[in-house]
């Protein structure tokens, strides 16, 4: 296995190397091998360097097998030199993009142990949201007019294709298929985006009927926000757009306990070019340096990109040892209530493999 590393800003510095140490207890476990190539993009390398991602970078990149990434995002001490969004557009987005990759998987489960805003109501819940990856609002379709005078129009152009669409509706259901799931929920926002989201129904209707074991339901997204919040355990398999996936998986984020617990594949199923499993808590410059990031979001992700890369049994060993973990309290970090440093509950994890 080649992989990529990109631990990029913040906390992803912190959290991506004690990943890496998980990594090498199960090659010597489950006895596989793999190689790694470190790569420092990021915002710090673009304060130093006036460099994002170089075109040769993302040629080499894509060569692997898989990518481990931490997070990008805005230096603090440079943030004023650093245009908006430039470095999450020209890094993250760009891998996603011109990698193809149009999944993007994020597991929803509330571990035991977990302490969660639904606490009191005594729920349960364990679903997987399919995100619509590489189209939508986020294509940077669009432009101004007169801009910065009182007669200024922004366009945001919204990028919907039948093959975008189908090729991600048919991932949800075999993901189902795979993983034993009984329902596949289509969420989105027909009543008013009656245009792109009615292929997105269209679409829908046509391919469920090549998977009749499986059960399907639609959910407008302003419904689907309740209902995650009031009956998450509704949910099963979510299949969505890219725009609402973004707003909806760190709603999941939240109450499964927050964004330190949050996992996430950048998938190109096809395997054509490397997908990516970051975890998405972003750079966190606030608590950067300071010890006591969450890697588990981390961990998390490792355990999909084995899975991907189809070494199982090693993968459902990282999973039965993070159940396992947050069972104890003392193995909790800070976001989580608790007072465990990251590498405290790295080396709590690695004791229970």
């Amino acid at each position: 296995m080649k992989l990529a590393i990109i631990p990029g800003d913040g906390i992803g510095k912190e959290v991506i190397p004690q990943g890496l140490r998980v990594l090498a207890h199960l090659a010597r476990k489950y006895n596989f091998s793999y190689t790694t190539t470190d790569y420092p993009f990021g915002a710090e390398h673009y304060l130093e360097t006036g460099i994002t991602l170089p075109d040769s970078a993302l040629k080499e990149i894509a060569a692997h097998d898989a990518i481990l990434f931490g997070a990008v995002g805005a230096d603090p001490r440079g943030s004023a030199k650093i245009p908006q969004g430039l470095i999450e557009q020209d890094i993250l987005l760009r891998m996603r993009f011109e990698l193809d990759q149009y999944i993007n998987l994020r597991p929803t489960r509330l571990l035991p142990g977990v302490p969660t805003p639904l606490a009191n109501q005594g729920v349960g819940f364990d679903f997987t949201i399919v995100r619509e990856n590489t189209e939508g609002l986020y294509c940077g379709q669009g432009g101004f007019l007169y801009k910065d005078t009182p007669h200024e129009v922004a366009n945001q152009i919204e990028v919907t294709t039948r093959r975008g669409v189908e090729r991600v509706i048919r991932y949800a259901f075999d993901y189902a298929i795979q993983f034993n799931r009984k329902k596949v929920t289509l969420v989105a926002k027909t009543n008013v985006l009656r245009f792109a989201h009615n292929l997105w129904m269209r679409a829908f209707e046509e391919i469920k009927k090549d998977y009749p074991a499986i059960a399907t339901d639609y959910h407008h997204v302003d419904a689907c926000t309740m209902y995650m919040v009031t009956r998450p355990a509704a949910y099963d398999v979510i299949v969505t757009t890219n725009m609402f996936g973004d707003i909806i998986t760190d709603l999941g984020a939240a109450i499964q306990g927050g964004m330190g617990m949050a996992a996430s594949g950048n998938i190109n199923p096809t395997r054509q070019t490397a997908s990516m499993f970051e975890p998405v808590h972003g750079s966190a410059p606030d608590i950067a340096g300071k010890g006591f990031a969450n890697p588990i979001a981390t961990f998390l992700s490792v355990a999909m990109m084995l899975e991907f890369l189809n070494q199982k049994p090693a993968a459902a060993s990282l999973n039965s040892a993070i159940a396992k973990l947050v069972l104890d309290k003392s193995n909790h970090p800070r976001d989580l209530g608790g007072t465990a440093t990251t590498s405290q509950v790295t080396d709590a994890t690695l004791n229970l493999l």
